[in-house]
């Protein structure tokens, strides 16, 4: 079985989380310290891929990619000794030890009757021979992508993907979008639309007019599909909104205001929360018969559910117990218990997507931040900390987190965050935004 020597692969791997470590993969016999705190990036090399400019544009996406998950570091191709690779001939291995790379990716691209197809190989420096790819190939264990040529991103999103997972074992989220609420215009009179953005903040456009205020969009976990609430000075709606077909439909008409809306894991369900007279309770609807469950009862403000990957239990938020604090309970009401105890506000709980950990908003003084708990309350890590973090989104991996951050007296912008709170970093979006979501990937 062909695999990275410990050396090569143990800084990138050691920031993983565990579960990701126990999924079968041609490392698994490599022995990992995942609390190790001084992980440094692996070092890839990416040469521009034969084919002229679209290549380079492919490679370029993909080295920005691999860089932003900060388990990677792609090398300065001004370092590089062998040039005009392809992938017909293996390289010649001492020649890209000698940079010190621990990776190789060689590809090229071309259009073939109006068609975009690039293919590429991946090696171990090292050990010098290539890595292959299961059930896939363009010959010797390489891959091969064919698209649009309108949708070379998409193209490199998708390779980028296919390299994060042979080198690290767990899925990667490039081939992905993100929806936020875009923010423009002076303190006060802010506009708030609805926008779709790729992960890495390219394609940006509008979903909503500005006429209304938008606030909290969710994906659906398995549909390119979304929910949200749109404000109108008449008072507040949650639709659903399809992405493939633009179909944009209200979940009805309720007696109060009705906010927070999230997706249950089969996409079957909208979970909400409706304030009335002051009091927030928690609903849920199924999607297909419209019947509608009230699942607490309790005068204190009860808001922010969020499903459990299997469906069988949502986190939310209350302040039943005199200040904002996490509460899980069966999907059905059952059985809620608190699960945050130390000094702190906590609001907006996300369960992540392995249900590994619910990802929260914290308030400890003058001070907000982005953290992670178990869901039984052990284990809480702060992960962020500012002026005013807040809304923490997962990826589909599990692996990162995107959220909001304002800085004293300015705008604010989306950020990112990984779950050992070592990479973080504003996301490449150049406006104001607030409120984001992950899709899952694409198809």
């Amino acid at each position: 079985m062909t695999h990275f020597t410990k050396r090569s692969l143990l800084t990138a791997l050691a920031a993983l989380p565990a579960a990701a470590l126990l999924a079968p993969a041609a490392h698994a016999d490599i022995e990992v310290n995942v609390n190790r705190g001084d992980v440094q990036p692996l070092p890839i090399a990416l040469p521009i891929f034969s084919g002229g400019q679209i290549g380079a544009d492919i490679v370029g996406v993909i080295s920005a990619n691999l860089q932003r998950s900060g388990l990677f570091r792609p090398l300065d191709p001004a370092s590089f000794v062998e040039r005009d690779l392809t992938i017909a001939v293996q390289p010649r291995f001492p020649a890209w030890q000698q940079i010190k790379a621990q990776a190789l990716i060689v590809g090229q691209a071309s259009l073939v009757s109006g068609r975009l197809e690039a293919g590429f190989h991946l090696y171990d420096v090292f050990a010098e021979h290539e890595l292959g790819f299961a059930n896939h190939g363009t010959g010797s264990g390489g891959l091969q992508f064919a698209s649009s040529p309108e949708n070379w991103r998409r193209l490199a999103h998708k390779i980028s993907d296919a390299v994060y997972e042979r080198l690290t074992g767990e899925k990667g989220y490039f081939d992905t979008r993100v929806v936020f609420v875009a923010e423009s215009g002076a303190r006060g009179s802010k506009i708030k639309r609805l926008a779709i953005m790729d992960q890495d903040g390219a394609n940006p456009s509008y979903l909503t007019d500005g006429s209304a205020v938008i606030m909290t969009p969710r994906f659906s976990s398995n549909t390119q599909e979304i929910t949200y609430m749109e404000l109108r000075p008449e008072g507040s709606k949650i639709y659903l909104l399809n992405l493939e077909t633009t179909r944009k439909e209200s979940l009805g008409d309720f007696k109060g205001m009705v906010f927070a809306p999230r997706f249950s894991p089969d996409g079957g369900k909208v979970a909400f929360s409706v304030e009335r007279g002051g009091n927030s309770d928690i609903f849920v609807m199924d999607l297909k018969s419209r019947a509608t469950a009230r699942l607490t009862v309790d005068p204190a403000i009860d808001t922010s559910p969020s499903f459990s990957p299997d469906g069988s239990m949502i986190a939310f938020n209350s302040d039943r117990s005199g200040s904002p604090q996490l509460y899980i309970m069966g999907a059905d009401g059952s059985n809620p218990r608190r699960i945050s105890f130390t000094q702190g506000r906590y609001t907006t709980p996300v369960w992540s997507p392995t249900g590994e950990f619910i990802a929260f908003t914290k308030q400890t003084g003058n001070q907000f931040h982005i953290g992670v708990m178990k869901p039984d309350g052990t284990d809480e890590r702060i992960l962020t900390s500012s002026y005013l973090d807040e809304g923490p989104a997962w990826a589909p991996n599990g692996r990162v987190l995107l959220f909001s951050r304002q800085v004293a007296g300015g705008g604010t912008k989306l950020w990112s965050v990984d779950v050992t709170g070592r990479i973080i970093q504003p996301m490449p979006y150049p406006g104001s935004g607030s409120d984001p979501a992950w899709s899952p990937l694409l198809n």
